[in-house]
């Protein structure tokens, strides 16, 4: 239905079945005009370009997100290129004189996962690592671990990129110590699964991007900084102590307790092509609602079509989530090894149709570029 909206990177694959959403999803034709106005206001501007991308465009980026997260507080959100200088400066806020205690899940991004990962190496940090399995009991089990101890920071997916399985983050919000900095990784969840953070929006951070399912590519990551917040990260940037510059801190717009986190000059195209493509589906009706069920229809064609080749290992009992409407928009089958995974992952590519893995899970991603005809092919290949 939507497929003509990614006409030039549709016709670059005209052969392909691209299943891979979840990690490398087809741009929206709009982001290439988007690429193009950037280096034109560059050139345009010259060195008055950052007044005019902190004055207009990143205003127009914030309010954009804080629609689709239904967040009051606009202004608070920050860009950096990446999530991971998020994640150390929002770790270098705490105080790395005392003993740090992290609570987590077994089932975090990498980005985030492998850093705690290695401070867990030093004498002074603990990370502890809910397993998200079963999770039928995770809420239960992350609630206890919350209550059983005191924390210095709590971190938690919305959806979890390694199983599409949606969490609860309300209600965990909601149970958490109220002076406890708690992360929500909206990477694989922004512009997929709905979430309404206004209700918890005084609370919790919210760090996302938009290299999977907002669809605009590398390079434009954000944070949202609750208003309460008064840290001073020791991982500094450009934007430390900006206060100091009045001047530049009116025009760059950041508020104070929020500017601390964003990063320093970066390559402002991936902003441009985000704002296109929010654009481009408000004009179209695209809310996140009405691009989940899109989702969910044809998740649930996929699965019909599927039930009909009787796949050995590809099949609905190796579902790690059978229940589509708390899914992501990946579906994810549990294989018997790494080994078979990425061996049925390299047969397929062969045939034309791109998936992943992430060890013994394969995953199928899915997005409005796709068709029933291209579900029905995919299908035929595995």
């Amino acid at each position: 239905m939507y497929k003509h909206l990614y006409r030039r990177f549709t016709e670059a694959n005209p052969t392909l079945l691209h299943f891979a959403s979840h990690s490398h999803h087809y741009w929206p034709d709009v982001t290439r005009e988007a690429q193009l106005q950037y280096w034109d206001d560059c050139a345009k501007y010259v060195d008055d370009k950052w007044s005019h991308i902190f004055s207009v465009k990143v205003p127009q980026a914030q309010r954009l997100i804080s629609d689709v997260l239904n967040l009051t507080h606009s202004q608070q959100i920050v860009f950096a290129p990446n999530t991971h200088e998020f994640v150390f400066r929002l770790l270098s806020s705490l105080d790395w004189n005392q003993k740090v205690r992290i609570l987590t899940t077994d089932s975090e991004f990498y980005s985030f996962d492998r850093q705690v990962s290695r401070l867990a190496e030093l004498p002074h940090f603990e990370v502890v690592k809910i397993p998200t399995l079963p999770f039928d009991t995770f809420h239960e089990r992350f609630e206890q671990a919350m209550e059983s101890s005191d924390w210095n920071m709590i971190f938690l997916s919305h959806v979890f990129f390694n199983s599409g399985l949606v969490c609860d983050v309300e209600r965990l919000v909601k149970d958490a110590p109220s002076d406890v900095p708690f992360v929500i990784d909206g990477y694989h969840s922004f512009m997929a699964a709905p979430l309404n953070l206004k209700p918890i929006q005084e609370k919790v951070f919210y760090v996302a991007g938009s290299y999977k399912y907002a669809q605009g590519g590398e390079g434009c990551c954000f944070l949202y900084v609750p208003p309460s917040t008064r840290h001073r990260p020791m991982y500094t940037g450009w934007f430390a102590e900006l206060s100091k510059l009045s001047a530049i801190g009116n025009e760059v717009g950041y508020p104070t307790d929020a500017y601390q986190y964003a990063g320093s000059t970066m390559d402002f195209s991936g902003m441009y092509r985000l704002i296109a493509t929010l654009e481009t589906f408000k004009d179209q009706g695209l809310d996140i609602t009405r691009i989940h069920t899109l989702i969910q229809n044809n998740q649930q064609l996929f699965l019909e079509e599927l039930a009909k080749v009787n796949h050995p290992l590809v099949n609905r009992q190796n579902l790690i989530q059978d229940n589509l409407k708390n899914h992501g928009h990946f579906l994810t089958f549990n294989l018997p090894s790494t080994e078979a995974t990425s061996q049925l992952v390299k047969e397929m590519k062969t045939r034309g149709l791109m998936t992943d893995s992430r060890g013994s899970r394969l995953r199928f991603g899915f997005g409005l570029y796709h068709d029933t005809t291209d579900i029905k092919a995919a299908v035929a290949k595995i």
